[in-house]
């Protein structure tokens, strides 16, 4: 995968796993560091108009929660509930705190005769990472197949993804719509281009049955990232893109770029 960076000195998370190179054009890598002390500040939206998925969904959700609110070596990750049915509606905010999260997790209810407001959620919570100044910033999107009620056009989502630094990661239930109305382009666009472009995952579910394993796979790789930092030499015309590759068959490897932690005197 390529990133586009614009630092002399830039962190960058890399999900997994052991064999990873690092193509830099020449450029040096300064750091890795197996095992992030920085914080995530993850943002849970789900799709309150999904209602056939929404028992399993309070079902698969406290093992996703509690894997990143109890990390190794007691690290403590925020995480907040957003309902993304109708208008987004925060849940639980951000907290480290398993009742606090679980409180917001039993609100989750099915609304009828609504749709879905991925695309609108999306940028408000770019907004929210912006005023946290959060450093490690995700976005786990649960959603079903079926209509989308924003009026944005993809490029509306990606760029605040981009600006903010958050890895989007989307989980999708359902068999894939047929329906060929712009919003549903849209949201289709966001859903295949957000997680490439930020160095998130996308998971498609058929059966909603296979949420758990699914959150309990994503959780994992949240919580085993190496940090890399690497520094490119002063030139003229500077390189535009890192490249993340594995020289190992059947294993991906994700880039998500982040700010540089500046020391405050």
């Amino acid at each position: 995968m390529k990133l586009r960076f614009d630092y002399n000195q830039t962190p960058l998370f890399i999900s997994d796993h052991t064999s990873t190179m690092y193509k830099d054009n020449g450029n040096g890598v300064l750091s890795i560091d197996n095992g992030i002390q920085q914080s995530i500040q993850d943002a849970t939206a789900i799709s309150t108009a999904a209602r056939d998925n929404i028992s399993h969904i309070r079902t698969a959700l406290p093992t996703f929660v509690a894997a990143l609110t109890d990390g190794p070596a007691g690290q403590k990750n925020e995480v907040s509930i957003i309902a993304i049915g109708e208008r987004p509606t925060v849940l639980a905010d951000y907290s480290t705190s398993r009742a606090a999260l679980q409180k917001g997790i039993d609100r989750i209810w099915s609304l009828h005769d609504t749709g879905a407001y991925l695309l609108d959620g999306i940028p408000e919570v770019c907004q929210g990472f912006k005023k946290r100044e959060a450093m490690r910033p995700v976005i786990v999107a649960l959603t079903a197949e079926g209509p989308e009620f924003s009026n944005r056009q993809h490029d509306q989502v990606i760029e605040p993804l981009k600006a903010t630094g958050a890895a989007f990661n989307a989980l999708v239930i359902g068999r894939p719509s047929s329906s060929l109305s712009s919003e549903a382009r849209e949201r289709n666009m966001v859903l295949d281009e957000g997680p490439r472009v930020t160095g998130g995952a996308r998971m498609d579910i058929l059966a909603v049955e296979g949420l758990d394993m699914r959150l309990k796979q994503l959780a994992d790789q949240l919580m085993h990232q190496y940090k890399v930092t690497y520094a490119r030499p002063q030139t003229l015309i500077p390189p535009e893109r890192f490249t993340v590759a594995t020289n190992k068959p059947g294993l991906t490897a994700r880039g998500t770029l982040v700010r540089e932690t500046k020391n405050k005197s």
